[in-house]
């Protein structure tokens, strides 16, 4: 009697009676969803979808005929409250996308969800995104990041703010090698943080070198964000890539300046290794030997695709098989590492193409129904001209990045975002040139995958944010951290401001090596 007492009460621990208010609302709630869904399947699965049978009752094209404007509301209303609800952006948007295709157009238009995915599944660009996150793995658990930054910061050794430029420089590099953003930021802020505060770095530089040198993952090739967009806008990965290299070597070096600057003007800020840790150039020399191997194989990824002798996918297979020599170089190879590598792979791959699947049904419905042309109409008609525009959309790109990750926004705004883009003509500014009608999509890509990296250090929600306080000493407040992220925020929107007023930045190399344009 007493041991059933005791099952009796762990079941109740187990399972509470809600006792106030909102939970029996709550309770009362998720009791009527289940009661609706039920009855919504009776009549999916035995009732003709074009006739007037129904099960009890049927919400089947409830909202059909209804106007694009209130549409819109209910849509990116309900994406916003589930995304407050903390509820993963893959459900969200994959599951209000065939709720309201329900609503809209009943059983029968479901059919326009396998139209909408087979298309991404049979793509052969997309295969380039588990092989490049494969090579990112295997190298990053090659043990690389730790040389890379202790062979630069000895490098740099004798110049201030040495520690956090060998941050940059390293971020820069490894941006080519792993290409995550939250592996670069983490890493590095494991590796370099504790360095840099032990030498009384100032935090705020500190977190911020790491932060902004993490985020050109996103931009720097091989970026899968640019794999992504090249798919949706059907634009050249190969341009995408070769355009991005000078706005990335842009950013890190507007990155280093001002760090560069700050430690000038006040030494105790960023301070110079102390005479007794710097090295040789004997011994310089010898740290470079660590590097050749993986500076050789990016070289070798980026150059075949730059030459148009590889196509990128191509270049990620060899990227693939490079990263697994260069393990066994560094004698890292082994099973428990390629295991490793190969679930991270699987688990990154079938996050992105979840979230391509999902918002690809969400934002396919909506343009079905006429979304684009409600978009393009709302934007156009504010009165603004190209630049006004191009700047309208890059601050929506801005605050969407505050909320949602980088592929959810890249499904969401793109599709709707690149032909407004089309139909505007950019003839320059301060009499500076223009961008031709042919690149023009090229151009705002690029532009794109520069302000993505603003999204990821835009308080309260950017997602280097995070990344960092993970890795941060408790005795540094939040609020320290959000504060360093804001004069390499600062950087970054001149960086794309640069992009934006003289678009040969983004353009030169694209036209140098696949010709085309003015």
């Amino acid at each position: 009697m007493a041991e059933a007492s005791r099952s009796q009460s762990g079941a109740s621990a187990l399972l509470p009676v809600p006792r106030t208010g909102l939970g029996w609302l709550i309770t009362l709630l998720g009791g009527g969803l289940a009661l609706l869904l039920v009855v919504e399947v009776v009549n999916v699965a035995f009732y003709d979808p074009y006739g007037e049978a129904k099960f009890l009752w049927t919400l089947r094209g409830a909202l059909q005929g209804i106007d694009i404007a209130t549409l819109s509301l209910l849509m990116f209303g309900a994406l916003l409250v589930m995304l407050a609800l903390g509820l993963p952006l893959v459900f969200c948007t994959g599951s209000l996308g065939v709720l309201f295709i329900y609503l809209v157009g009943g059983q029968g238009m479901l059919n326009i969800i396998p139209t909408r995915i087979f298309p991404l599944m049979t793509n052969y660009q997309l295969s380039a995104i588990p092989l490049f996150i494969f090579m990112a793995s295997m190298l990053e658990r090659a043990g690389l990041i730790d040389e890379l930054f202790d062979t630069i910061y000895k490098w740099l050794g004798g110049v201030r703010g040495s520690l956090a430029m060998a941050t940059i420089v390293a971020s820069t590099i490894m941006a080519a090698m792993v290409g995550v953003i939250g592996a670069a930021v983490v890493t590095m802020g494991i590796i370099a943080l504790p360095a840099m505060l032990k030498r009384h770095y100032d935090p705020k530089i500190a977190l911020g070198s790491i932060m902004a040198g993490g985020t050109l993952g996103i931009l720097v090739p091989p970026s899968i964000l640019a794999i992504i967009y090249g798919v949706v806008a059907q634009e050249s990965v190969g341009e995408l890539y070769i355009g991005s290299v000078l706005p990335g070597l842009v950013l890190s070096g507007l990155y280093l300046t001002y760090v560069g600057v700050r430690a000038y003007l006040k030494p105790s800020l960023a301070p110079a290794l102390d005479v007794s840790e710097r090295v040789t150039f004997t011994q310089k020399l010898a740290l470079l030997r660590n590097m050749l191997a993986p500076v050789l194989l990016i070289g070798l990824v980026l150059g075949v695709i730059f030459t148009g002798a590889a196509t990128p996918v191509e270049a990620a297979g060899i990227g693939s098989f490079g990263a697994l020599i260069v393990a066994a170089l560094h004698n890292r190879l082994n099973l428990n590492s390629l295991r490793e590598a190969s679930v991270a792979t699987m688990k990154a791959t079938a996050m992105v193409i979840w979230i391509i699947f999902g918002a690809t049904i969400f934002v396919g419905f909506y343009i079905l129904q006429g979304g684009q042309d409600f978009v393009q109409e709302m934007i156009l008609g504010t009165g603004l001209g190209p630049y006004g525009i191009l700047v309208l959309m890059m601050i929506i790109l801005v605050f969407l990045g505050m909320f949602l990750d980088w592929v959810g926004i890249l499904l969401l705004a793109v599709p709707i975002f690149i032909p407004i883009i089309k139909s505007l003509e950019f003839d320059g500014v301060f009499g500076l040139p223009g961008v031709p009608p042919d690149q023009q999509a090229l151009w705002f890509g690029i532009i794109y995958l520069v302000n993505m990296q603003m999204s990821f250090l835009s308080p309260p929600f950017g997602y280097a944010l995070f990344y960092i306080r993970g890795v941060t000493p408790s005795s540094i407040p939040t609020t320290q951290i959000f504060a360093s992220a804001l004069p390499f925020l600062g950087l970054q929107v001149v960086g794309l401001a640069v992009c934006i007023i003289f678009p040969d930045v983004p353009l030169a190399l694209p036209r140098l090596v696949f010709g085309g344009g003015n």
